[in-house]
């Protein structure tokens, strides 16, 4: 069995390479390069805890901070095509009322949030368009600043894009299936998906309320790792003490464990870089922190794409009325042919999972709770409230438009942690050999969010953090 597994293996990267080599005769050719970040607009490159700070001590004036994301937004998005929306005025006249706030003396109680209670919105992304990749029929394609041929990821990918080119210092995002964390993998910078149910999803996906039985939740990317913990507290909101985020974590007395890889055949196989990088993360942690790093295995790990298939079937809500905003179903078979005359106003996505939830059998019942429920136990066994699994990202780098097509899986490292509920932090280490942002997630057990980012802020400081799509002058 192992003989033909390898065979299998060795074949499905052959296949990979064949599938990105023809890809890269047409992409390449398609690459653009971002401006690199202004002396004048050097502020954006500081951290929004930073900028907040500067901004409450009046060094810094809202309205100038809001003026400097505005210009760098119009310099980057003909590029990136990341902007559906514009609101530029109504974000300066928020940020002028700050100003006139702290002119006027800011109370106890605001002076106290790290944001002073406000997170001002410049613009509206491209929303939920499908898993790997941010696209509508509308406006089209969102870029990667690093490789405008590639993936920025989705479906919050024009957030991540605008991100990693220094044109918001934060950005909101939301996650049912790693639309946070994957666009932080392939766009170079941090992410965090909070315990799944803490956050509020009302308003959010077309949902009227909020089910506390959900996979879905709402985070933050970031260039910095330090952003993440307040501003997970900000949409937490008065269930943020659940996530101990105050928590004073020592990353040397933490367990450590580690996935090597998963036996997915839905899946592609981790590239070597892939690999490597996690030995090198192993090998910092044992010799920096003097900890050992266990090796975690679980037969959950290899059915990932269908466990998470399997309980988004089980969302709360309706899949059909959620994607759709209406009461009446759509045939999958019928849009289909639609969308191959270009007649649907649905994306490919959505008709593949309107057809695979319809008319494809799903994963046995028993089947599918039982292992998910034996993965949660003995994460929770081993891990307990002190402990992490470094777990791979994604078996490869952003790959190329379209290409995901022909690997429609590949997000299942992301999804599994959806169908777990359990936090994790996307975290950047540096780049592979063609220069593409590479990294991996922390994931701890519920409520232990702290631990994830503690360890995200030291791999931080080892690795050297987000890597920028441009450089700043």
């Amino acid at each position: 069995m192992s003989f033909f597994r390898n065979i299998c293996v060795y074949f499905r990267l052959f296949w990979d390479s064949v599938i990105d080599f023809i890809f890269s005769l047409y992409w390449e050719k398609k690459k653009e390069i971002i401006p690199d970040l202004s002396e004048e607009h050097v502020i954006l490159a500081n951290s929004a805890v930073t900028l907040a700070k500067k901004i409450k001590n009046k060094e810094l004036k809202s309205e100038d901070l809001v003026k400097a994301v505005i210009e760098r937004i119009q310099l980057v998005n003909p590029i990136l095509n990341a902007v559906t929306a514009e609101r530029y005025d109504a974000a300066l006249e928020e940020a002028r009322e700050v100003d006139r706030q702290i002119s006027a003396g800011l109370s106890e109680e605001m002076a106290s949030k790290p944001f002073l209670g406000k997170i001002i919105h410049v613009y509206f992304m491209t929303g939920a368009i499908k898993k790997q990749e941010t696209r509508n029929p509308v406006y089209g394609m969102t870029k990667n600043p690093q490789h405008t041929g590639r993936s920025p990821g989705g479906s919050s990918g024009a957030e991540a894009a605008l991100t990693a080119s220094y044109a918001t210092p934060i950005s909101l995002c939301s996650d049912i299936g790693g639309s946070t964390r994957m666009p932080a993998m392939y766009c170079g910078i941090f992410g965090h998906h909070p315990t799944a149910g803490v956050t509020s999803s009302k308003g959010i996906f077309f949902r009227k309320v909020h089910p506390e039985d959900t996979m879905f939740c709402l985070g933050f990317v970031s260039k910095h790792a330090e952003d993440l913990a307040p501003l997970t507290k900000v949409i937490a909101g008065d269930r943020a003490h659940e996530l101990k985020l105050d928590a004073d974590v020592d990353v040397k007395k933490l367990k450590f464990y580690y996935l090597e890889s998963s036996n997915d055949c839905l899946m592609s196989p981790l590239r070597p870089e892939m690999k490597d990088l996690m030995n090198r993360v192993i090998k910092n942690v044992k010799d920096k922190l003097n900890v050992e790093v266990h090796p975690y295995r679980h037969e959950g790990f290899n059915h990932m794409y269908r466990l998470w298939s399997y309980w988004m079937s089980k969302e709360p809500e309706n899949y059909f009325t959620l994607a759709t905003n209406s009461d009446k179903e759509p045939n999958g078979f019928i849009e289909l042919a639609k969308k191959m005359i270009g007649m649907s106003k649905y994306c490919l996505f959505l008709i593949i999972r309107f057809i695979e939830l319809r008319y494809l059998p799903l994963p046995n019942s028993k089947w599918a709770e039982e292992i998910t429920k034996s993965l949660k136990d003995d994460l929770a066994q081993k891990l307990g409230d002190n402990g992490v699994l470094l777990l791979p990202s994604s078996p490869q780098a952003t790959p190329y438009h379209y290409s995901c097509f022909l690997r429609p899986f590949n997000f299942g490292y992301f999804g599994i942690v959806n169908a777990l509920k359990c936090p994790a932090t996307q975290v950047p280490l540096g780049t592979n050999s063609g220069g593409l942002p590479i990294g991996l997630q922390v994931l701890s057990t519920r409520y232990n969010d702290a631990l994830c980012l503690a360890v995200a802020q030291y791999l931080e400081k080892e690795f050297g953090g987000a890597v920028m799509a441009c450089n700043c002058k």
